[in-house]
């Protein structure tokens, strides 16, 4: 035994997406207010729920923290010993020197420079560079916990030092003589730079500016409607902000704030459903349908979700309109629209100016729904993109001119969103040609293209089967009458008209339509050879359907248009032939499936009806009605529209279209009388 698939409950699926949506809802109760500085403030009054600060801006910060690190100097850690060491060093050497070094006053002046140097101190070339390179205009020098400030010009190097001590020489000491003593041998560098304890006086410094700027009480007024943000209003405003941000994130507001909104997306998602279980029967049956609806609304929903929780960019560039623009592709205008308010009512509890953005969508959805009545052509669809564009505009303004007044505070950002909004609806149509490879749907869009008879099947149709071909077109137009008349729908069944024989190429010449002559191929058949053969067309038709790519709904038209029925002519021929011989039901049954659709069922009917038109030696009205009369009938009685939703009212109506036509293709025509040769005198 085969094993049923599963089938899964719609229901199960609305919970499944209901969970993710609130998975992935921003998880805080953000400030609901949108502010801009110079701009008047939109909502009501405004008082401070609470004590709070007023929270420095960052860039008021990092001026503060700059002027701290541009003041704190570096910080240096003397040696005092090696200066002891050096001048010890140079006293006890002097004694050795020559007679001409034995005069005191070059001894007393080397020991004055060299106290004087090192008191204030040798640094290294490298902590020099350092120096001149910040541009530190001193530097704190450490002795015994004590730290000095010492201006950066008189610090020395080795050199520097040297030269210093030659320079500041008086004018009896000779210089050649300085130069002799060797006087680099007692210049060391003394003190270094501690970058540690720097730094760590840096931390603390900073660690003293205070973050914000003055006290807000609870109660106090902060800005009323249409006053002015000036900076000061701005400041506590972004500073109230900051502060529900962060306490957005505490257990207790976190778990009320889920709690509302999965109320409110529960409410919303079972709005949909019930809508679906009541009014749209046949979608809630169909898994792919109301996986399809559900798909469209989660993807912006989930679209929506991420956007607003990184703030990846203005919620306007979101293209809400192709909701009701691809809906309306597949099925009707109410579906579109309930699904399209269902979203964006989802979507207004996640943004600010929720009333603005319901209402602007809002006439949106109507702008798409109104002017895609029937999608037949791509220009259509671009037509639409632009009026959406205009609507768009033409809301934001409504709302600039009933909250300013005027144009002075129009925001052209928000035409730019609208923008790049008009350009994602423009590639709807590549979104409707790949939504219905995945889920088997066809558009008016798509059935116009396939009803060109130069596509290739049709093309290779009217040159092997020529009759068949122009039984197609006839049967394409009394099904188009007939769909138009009862509310099905008319390119459908005349895209299948034109597709539904296509399994007669495969033995054109077995089918008297395409016969030329008097020679008959079925002479040299038994019944039941001819019997499966022109049923056989049907299997040979799904088979060449796919080879030609054609969609699903197409290829039911091929396998429904004869039903389960029989090949009657064999059929009966055979039991007349052979009143008692056991019959084989197989080989004269077509391999096909009954009509379930509105679609199906007149195709039936109309293939059924001109071709045996054709057989009428009378054109008379009355010889037409009772050959549609007993078509029909005769399809009732064997149980082949049982399956689908026509009603008794809708098959009198088609009768009636199938014997209008049938009267006016095949009305008497008048006879043109010859033209006499003219007698010659």
């Amino acid at each position: 035994m085969e094993k049923k698939a599963i089938k899964i409950a719609p229901y199960i699926y609305f919970s499944i997406v209901t969970l993710l949506i609130i998975i992935l809802f921003p998880r805080e109760g953000k400030f609901r207010y949108s502010f801009m500085e110079g701009r008047p403030w939109k909502y009501g009054l405004l008082t401070a729920p609470f004590d709070f600060p007023i929270d420095k801006t960052s860039d008021e910060l990092k001026k503060e923290q700059d002027a701290i690190i541009s003041n704190v100097y570096p910080y240096f850690r003397i040696d005092k010993e090696i200066a002891q060491k050096q001048i010890q060093r140079f006293n006890e050497a002097y004694k050795n020197f020559s007679p001409e070094y034995g005069d005191m006053h070059y001894k007393r002046y080397i020991d004055q420079m060299l106290t004087e140097i090192y008191s204030t101190g040798i640094v290294s070339n490298e902590e020099y560079e350092f120096l001149i390179n910040n541009q530190y205009t001193a530097i704190k020098v450490l002795d015994d916990k004590k730290a000095v400030s010492v201006p950066a010009y008189k610090i020395f190097t080795i050199k520097s030092a040297y030269s210093y001590i030659l320079e500041k020489r008086p004018m009896e000491l000779d210089i050649n003589i300085l130069r002799s003593v060797g006087l680099n041998n007692y210049l060391q560098v003394n003190i270094k730079y501690d970058e540690s304890l720097t730094e760590k006086v840096k931390r603390e410094d900073l660690q003293e500016i205070a973050p914000s700027d003055g006290m807000v009480q609870a109660g106090e007024k902060i800005v009323d409607k249409g006053e002015i943000v000036t900076e000061k209003t701005y400041n506590i405003l972004r500073s109230l902000k900051q502060i529900y941000d962060r306490e957005s994130g505490s257990v207790q507001r976190q778990s009320g704030f889920i709690v509302g909104a999965s109320i409110w997306i529960v409410a919303l998602m079972a709005s949909l459903l019930l809508y679906l279980t009541y009014f749209r029967k046949k979608i809630y049956a169909v898994t792919k349908d109301v996986v399809f609806l559900l798909s469209m609304s989660a993807f912006f929903i989930f679209l929506t979700e991420i956007t607003v929780t990184y703030n990846l960019f203005n919620i306007y560039i979101i293209p809400y309109s192709i909701i009701p623009v691809v809906i309306r592709t597949f099925f009707e205008s109410r579906t579109a629209q309930t699904t399209h308010l269902v979203t964006i009512l989802i979507c207004s509890l996640m943004i600010p100016f929720p009333f603005e953005f319901i209402l602007i969508q809002f006439i949106v959805c109507m702008v798409a729904v109104y002017m895609l009545k029937d999608l037949t052509q791509r220009s259509e669809l671009i037509k639409c993109a632009f009026v959406i564009f205009l609507a768009y505009i033409v809301t934001y303004l409504g709302f600039l001119f009933l909250q300013e007044g005027d144009l002075s505070q129009l925001n052209w950002y928000l035409i730019i969103y609208f923008g790049i909004n008009f350009l994602f609806v423009m590639f709807t149509y590549s979104l409707i040609y790949i939504l219905e490879k995945i889920f088997g749907y066809i558009s008016n869009v798509t059935l116009v293209e396939l009803s060109d008879i130069n596509t290739p099947a049709l093309s290779t149709l009217s040159e092997t089967c020529p009759g068949t071909f122009q039984h197609s077109l006839q049967v394409s137009m009394l099904g188009t009458a007939a769909a138009a008349k009862i509310g099905a729908n008319p390119q459908l069944v005349r895209t299948g008209a034109l597709y539904h024989d296509l399994g007669k190429m495969n033995n054109p010449a077995f089918f008297i339509e395409n016969r030329l002559g008097n020679t008959n191929p079925h002479d040299n058949l038994t019944l039941e050879e001819s019997a499966r053969i022109i049923t056989s067309h049907v299997p040979a038709g799904v088979k060449k359907a796919s080879e030609y790519n054609l969609p699903p709904a197409i290829v039911k038209f091929i396998q429904t248009h004869h039903g389960k029925g029989k090949a009657k002519y064999f059929y009966n021929m055979f039991r007349n032939q052979n009143p008692d011989a056991p019959v084989d039901e197989e080989a004269f049954s077509y391999k096909g499936n009954n009509p379930d659709t509105k679609e199906t069922a007149i195709l039936m009917m109309a293939d059924s009806v001109e071709a045996a038109s054709r057989s009428l030696k009378d054109y008379s009205e009355e010889s037409i009605r009772n050959l549609v009369n007993k078509i029909i009938d005769s399809q009732i009685a064997d149980g082949f529209l049982t399956d689908t939703p026509l009603t008794f009212s809708n098959i009198t109506t088609i009768k009636q279209v199938f014997i209008d036509k049938l009267a006016s293709m095949y009305h008497s025509r008048i006879t043109y009388p010859e033209l006499k040769k003219e007698r010659k005198n």
